[in-house]
């Protein structure tokens, strides 16, 4: 572990990409390929390979109080320490460096306790595995453990770059490399065939995800046709549910989310999937759909994250599975295939459903448009349908797995907005670790104020810095890497939409909050209500169903 505690170091230390891929590159290189293998995985801040299931299930809690066991008489520093790293992982290598005596510890003694991890349940039984370890790690090991476990190696390193070390290490075409990774779902088993010039033997692995392919928005119809271009787009609606990819094989189907975990609350699509022939992999949207017209994301959301089935949610909030792509077809992979081909194939597979399967599954309407005024015409007709916007794709369009390649766009209604105020503010991570770049904020409810939400993107580092210094001298209440502040600072946040949560004391939440900017030109006692959040709230959940009654 030493080789790879110094790279990460070093990765960490600079912010050229080339070095750091390769700093990278050169670990790879020089390891075996086993070895190469699970450094690679841990490089991306995982235990495991994207494609495993598996999660080690230690929280936060549990590696504080190991954290403060090892430290010893320095454990009373690990609030300061945390604060000044803003991360567990250096505070733990802060506060252990004084144990040089530690042997150490391989990659495969790291391997081997997190393949243990999730076979065990209680998580005293878990804290003694990496108690074990990490008595036996230098500091620097021990901050990478950490790191790896809570998700986030925090040195500036994307799985992108760790895709082209390998390229580098090995030689091998990055193209290849990429392909290789996104086909396998596992950086550690494109590693080996990498270093054994076996890259072209990957293949699709039905039932363990492939990234899916993002749209690039735009605010305007008319930059997709620059100084009159006349080209011609495929136009889809754009839904407002969970995106998810589909698997069929031998009968046996698995749905899975945008973050490539499975989704098991939606069993009634199952028998609809069941009736399509042969082996595929869809691409689509999960709805909540009632009397041919979409719900809100928010009264799907009612059914996520139940592990019983519950009969009264399924038969008033029922789904509707919308397809729009076909990714692979009996041994065949398509990603290379344009989307008309593709979508070709889709239709003439799911013609084969019948009139009562097609009330759950159903192939995403396209049309062609030529002109920005027609694109804007079927922007609002999906807006009337009660569906996001559109999305506009290219004809000849491949399909390109996790990312976005400037063929697919979408265009969707703007984002609502609120005045609110801030009432609480946290450190943050990484390179923001020491200033407050996390806003907790409020809305209005009578004469107090009532948290709805927490956000920390829209800002430019100069308005955190200067931020920070103001909440410095505002500070209610000093929790450590969370501070109350006087409520004077008001700011308009933007959002998609507004959910129930208990979590908040207003009773709601809101979905995908952005700092739009500072209003210094509001008062505290001028920024929105409650009321007018549940108006809102109110009126998402019903222009659906009064819209359809008129």
């Amino acid at each position: 572990m030493r080789e790879f505690v110094e790279t990460c170091d070093a990765v960490g230390a600079t912010t050229k990409r080339t070095e750091k891929v390769r700093l990278v590159a050169d670990l790879l290189s020089k390891s075996s390929p086993d070895d190469a293998a699970k450094m690679a995985i841990f490089l991306t801040g995982s235990a495991f390979p994207r494609r495993d299931e598996r999660v080690l299930g230690v929280g936060g809690s549990t590696l504080s109080k190991l954290v403060v066991e090892l430290a010893g008489p320095n454990a009373q520093d690990l609030g300061k320490a945390y604060r000044a790293h803003g991360d567990l992982g250096d505070a733990a290598e802060k506060l252990l460096t004084e144990q040089n005596s530690n042997p150490g510890i391989s990659v495969s003694d790291l391997e081997q306790a997190f393949n243990k991890i999730p076979t065990i349940r209680n998580q005293a039984d878990k804290a003694a595995i990496l108690d074990k370890l990490l008595r036996r790690a230098t500091g620097g090991e021990a901050k990478y453990v950490i790191k790896i476990i809570t998700g986030d190696m925090r040195i500036g390193l994307k799985e992108s770059q760790v895709e082209e070390a390998i390229a580098k290490a090995f030689d091998q075409p990055l193209p290849m490399v990429r392909r290789a990774n996104m086909l396998l779902g596992d950086i550690g088993e494109t590693v080996k065939l990498a270093s054994s010039n076996s890259l072209q033997s990957a293949n699709v692995t039905l039932f363990h995800p492939i990234g899916f392919m993002l749209a690039t928005p735009i605010e305007r119809a008319s930059e997709l046709f620059p100084e009159g271009n006349a080209d011609s787009w495929c136009v889809e609606e754009k839904f407002d549910g969970i995106r998810a990819q589909v698997h069929k094989a031998d009968g046996k189907i698995k749905f899975f989310s945008r973050t490539l975990d499975e989704i098991i609350e939606f069993p009634e699509l199952r028998n609809p999937v069941s009736e399509l022939p042969g082996d595929f992999i869809l691409d689509g949207e999960i709805l909540a759909w009632h009397d041919s017209r979409p719900l809100p994301f928010t009264e799907l959301q009612k059914r996520l994250g139940r592990k019983q089935f519950n009969l009264w949610l399924h038969t008033e909030i029922p789904v509707r599975y919308v397809v729009f792509d076909l990714l692979y077809q009996d041994g065949q992979l398509l990603l290379d295939a344009p989307l008309k081909e593709r979508h070709e194939r889709l239709t003439t597979l799911l013609n084969g459903l019948d009139k009562t399967d097609k009330t759950t599954i159903a192939l995403a309407p396209m049309k062609q448009c030529s002109s920005a005024e027609a694109i804007e015409v079927a922007f609002r007709d999906s807006l009337a349908a009660g569906h996001e916007g559109v999305l506009i794709k290219s004809a000849d369009s491949l399909y390109t797995p996790g990312r976005r390649g400037g063929v697919w766009f979408k265009l969707k209604e703007p984002y609502a907005t609120l005045d609110v105020v801030v009432t609480a503010v946290e450190y943050g991570h990484g390179r923001r670790h020491g200033v407050l770049s996390d806003y907790t904020f409020s809305v209005r409810d009578g004469d107090r104020f009532v948290t709805i939400g927490k956000a920390y993107s829209g800002l430019t580092d100069a308005e955190i810095k200067e931020y920070t210094e103001y909440f410095l001298k505002h500070t209610i209440g000093d929790q450590g890497y969370r501070r109350t502040v006087e409520p004077n600072i008001v700011i308009e946040v933007a959002f998609n939409n507004i959910q129930r949560s208990a979590r908040h004391e207003s009773g709601y939440a809101l979905r995908f909050p952005r700092i739009l900017r500072f209003r210094p030109d509001k008062r505290p006692d001028q920024i929105d209500t409650l009321e007018h959040v549940g108006e809102i709230y109110a009126r998402q959940i019903t222009l659906p169903r009064s819209n359809k009654q008129a």
